[in-house]
């Protein structure tokens, strides 16, 4: 699986300006709805149920909000590049970086496979200066595509 294959251009926001952890959650859910045509209101409650259990902010200004949810008939990724809002990361450090990765119930191992897949490509420093300083969704996309490495 390579990121190309869950990720589509029209799922990513290049310049996004949202002022809380809350309302990045909500702006996801209603692209995620828009795209997916799941309700927005169970994608945002997936969403911060989840973040209930624990923070998706990785560090370095990376999140990596993800869920499953019933309803989903394959992967759906989004990406976001946004002002910094603060998301309590596990470094404490605003985030300003954010895939969002929902997956089906039955998803099995492909729900780990993508967040690995995901978390490899925002851990490199340069990958992630060079997405901070992308200014359109082609840019964004192509970069991503770029850096995404061999499938696995």
């Amino acid at each position: 699986m390579k990121i190309v294959d869950i990720l589509t251009k029209d799922a990513i926001v290049a310049n996004a300006s949202v002022g809380s952890k809350k309302q990045l959650l909500e702006t996801l859910a209603h692209l995620a709805a828009e795209k997916t045509g799941l309700d927005e209101r169970l994608v945002l409650d997936a969403l911060t149920e989840r973040e209930r259990l624990g923070t998706t902010g990785i560090g370095r200004g990376v999140a990596l909000p993800h869920t499953r949810l019933s309803g989903l008939d394959k992967i759906f990724c989004a990406f976001m590049k946004t002002d910094p809002i603060d998301f309590d990361s596990v470094d404490g450090k605003p985030v300003d970086l954010v895939f969002l990765l929902l997956v089906p119930e039955q998803a099995g191992a492909d729900h780990l496979k993508a967040l690995a897949r995901l978390s490899r490509l925002l851990r490199d420093d340069a990958t992630a200066a060079d997405l901070r300083h992308a200014t359109s969704v082609k840019a964004l996309y192509d970069l991503i595509v770029e850096r995404d490495g061999d499938d696995i």
